[in-house]
């Protein structure tokens, strides 16, 4: 089942204001995963964020062969955090990653 309207155009809304830059095949899949059911209570521009990153953790940074390698997950994290960051700025993202993040799934607001 989808998002309804409302909150799929709010989705829409923050992942262009956070990655202005962003390729449409990430941008869609970026989307897709902001708007699944584990992230519906979340407020759309938190959602947009857990999903961009995690999109690139996964497709864009060494993530997975740490994992393969051994490494936990937190570790692992914390070693991709710069080549995080390193997409997030040449997709001209508005917030970049730090060594905090992880740590935090929501906030009020």
């Amino acid at each position: 089942m989808s998002a309804p309207t409302g909150r799929r155009r709010a989705i829409a809304k923050a992942l262009t204001a956070l990655l202005p830059l962003a390729p449409y095949a990430d941008m869609e899949k970026i989307r897709a995963d902001a708007g699944a059911m584990h992230m519906k209570t979340l407020p759309p521009t938190i959602a947009v964020w857990l999903a961009t990153i995690a999109h690139i953790r996964h497709t864009h940074t060494d993530y997975e062969k740490l994992l393969a390698e051994g490494y936990d997950r937190d570790s692992a994290r914390f070693f991709v955090i710069e080549q995080t960051n390193i997409v997030l700025t040449r997709w001209r993202a508005t917030r970049l990653l730090d060594d905090d993040d992880d740590e935090i799934v929501s906030r009020d607001g």
